[in-house]
């Protein structure tokens, strides 16, 4: 880990300004349980880290009017315990239970999850984001890809979005606060994330010197019967390899509205539009559940060895479905 300048700031205001116009320049630390990993393997070495736990306007979780308001410092474990709003919400609470470590529930941030880098392992080696070797040759088409995407992959981007609460996040209609030096601005959770059009982007639609805030469920995400199902190799300690969120409007058993969204299988959440067409005023059983699986797999390319994910896909809206009409 290489030196560096470290701000303590007590206001938004204040940490602001000790970020810089250069991504290099300053990092915000929360919970650090990616950051500082990063930072030990040289993958991303800031000059100043600029600490925003102290700042109580980044705190809290609230029921408003306008919905459910979490402070982007709140960590998971404050969140999952908060008394109420998740019993609305089983796909984030769902979501927040994926993450079976204590201590990284305990440590880890609704912000920084939202905020973490990829966890392709070309990126964590130091091929940079779009995983090139030394003569600019994508490295993940012919290496090992098994947990690359499988959708929106013909380049130059192959990561998939990491994010545990992502996929919940974006079929809740979920929007994020993001306060820089012009002022505060809102951006739905679907629009944070990003595809990099080259090394010179991130995969998140924050600028340098802007921090996310606050995340705001609105309210009528709470009358919709929502869930989330991953799929793993193992239980505990694990990322997903598959994940779907769904949130519906039922008129008792036909689908009104249908939002599902994949994650682990593209560089962002990806939203699963053919499945939701397919659903518009059916019924909701297994076969018409299967049938949405089915369709959620338009336009998936698999890479060479991670072929496997499309029929976990499948599985993982079938069961979400179900899980969010049980």
């Amino acid at each position: 880990m290489r030196p560096f300048e470290y701000g303590n700031p007590s206001t938004v205001a204040q940490a602001v300004a000790l970020l810089g116009p250069q991504w290099d320049e300053a990092a915000v630390l929360a919970g650090g349980t990616d950051l500082l990993s990063l930072m030990k393997d040289y993958i991303v070495s800031p000059k100043r880290l600029v600490n925003i736990k102290n700042i109580r306007a980044l705190g809290g979780v609230r029921e408003e009017k306008a919905g459910l308001r979490i402070g982007a410092a709140v960590t998971l474990e404050e969140l999952y315990e908060h008394p109420g709003p998740l019993g609305r919400y089983p796909a984030l609470r769902t979501a927040i239970e994926g993450v079976s470590s204590p201590q990284m529930r305990g440590m880890g941030t609704v912000g920084g999850d939202l905020l973490q880098r990829p966890r392709c392992w070309y990126f964590r080696n130091g091929f940079g984001l779009l995983a090139r070797n030394a003569k600019g040759q994508p490295l993940v088409p012919g290496g090992d890809n098994r947990y690359h995407a499988i959708f929106a992959n013909s380049g130059p981007a192959y990561f998939v979005c990491p994010s545990s609460l992502a996929p919940a996040l974006v079929t809740l209609g979920a929007s994020v606060r993001l306060e820089g030096p012009k002022g505060a601005r809102e951006l739905p959770v679907a629009q944070l994330f990003q595809i990099p059009k080259d090394a010179n982007e991130r995969e998140h639609a924050i600028a340098p010197q802007e921090i996310l805030a606050e995340i705001l469920i609105p309210a009528s995400a709470a009358s919709t019967r929502n869930a989330t199902y991953e799929v793993r190799e193992r239980q505990f300690m694990d990322w997903p390899l598959a994940t779907a969120s769904v949130a519906l409007r039922l008129e008792g058993r036909e689908v009104r509205q249908a939002q599902i969204v994949l994650g682990e299988v593209a560089p962002t959440p990806w939203r699963a539009e053919a499945a939701e067409r397919e659903l518009a005023g059916k019924t909701l059983d297994e076969a018409a559940a299967a049938r949405a699986g089915e369709a959620a797999t338009q336009g998936a390319h698999p890479l060479s060895r991670n072929g496997y994910k499309v029929q976990l896909v499948r599985v993982a809206v079938q069961r979400a479905l179900l899980a969010a009409i049980a």
